[in-house]
């Protein structure tokens, strides 16, 4: 393991020695849930990073369990905030999360494809600039300001990599999973 941030990570291939020795080992992934339907490692849990069950969970591990869990999301970023969040919680980042994991051929369960929540951003901006621009010439000027809004929106997301767009959009009713039991049994600590 080493550390990155203030968090500690561990690469995708030494996590899967680990649990192929080890399985009662727990993977949080912090994914959507859309996002965890379409594809994920084999007994990872799916707690979305800013879930009520994902806080209560690292609050209820704070200073209590000797054993680390571990997190991964889709691309390794969100993960890594989650270790930078619950320092407390002995929790070891996933590297470069499902992203690293395929790239090195481990094996993924992958259940429904869908439409992912970058192409939902993309579409969603590309369709406000559209009406935005046609409404600007067709009916007023002041239509203008909402491609100049989205622009200034997709400027602030990649400065900051946190979309509101993107926030919004997992909030639709489309991108809502049933919760697996397994999540619920976390959630309620009962593991």
């Amino acid at each position: 393991m080493s550390i990155q941030a203030n968090s500690q990570s561990i690469e995708a291939r030494a996590f899967r020695q680990l649990q192929k020795r080890n399985q009662t080992l727990t993977l949080i992934d912090v994914s959507t849930p859309v996002e965890h339907r379409e594809a994920h490692v084999d007994g990872a849990i799916n707690l979305p990073i800013g879930s009520r069950e994902l806080s209560e969970y690292m609050a209820a591990r704070n200073g209590k369990s000797d054993e680390p869990c571990y997190v991964m999301c889709r691309g390794g970023v969100r993960s890594l905030k989650v270790c930078n969040q619950f320092p407390d919680a002995k929790v070891v980042d996933v590297a470069g999360g499902l992203k690293r994991w395929k790239e090195e051929g481990l094996p993924v369960t992958a259940d429904k494809k869908v439409v992912s929540l970058e192409r939902q951003v993309r579409m969603a901006a590309g369709t406000i600039v559209m009406l935005g621009a046609a409404l600007g010439v067709l009916v007023h000027p002041y239509f203008l300001a909402l491609p100049a809004f989205v622009g200034g929106g997709l400027f602030y997301a990649g400065t900051t990599n946190s979309c509101a767009m993107a926030m919004l959009l997992t909030k639709m009713p489309w991108n809502r999973a049933a919760r697996p039991k397994e999540a619920k049994a976390v959630a309620s600590f009962s593991h």
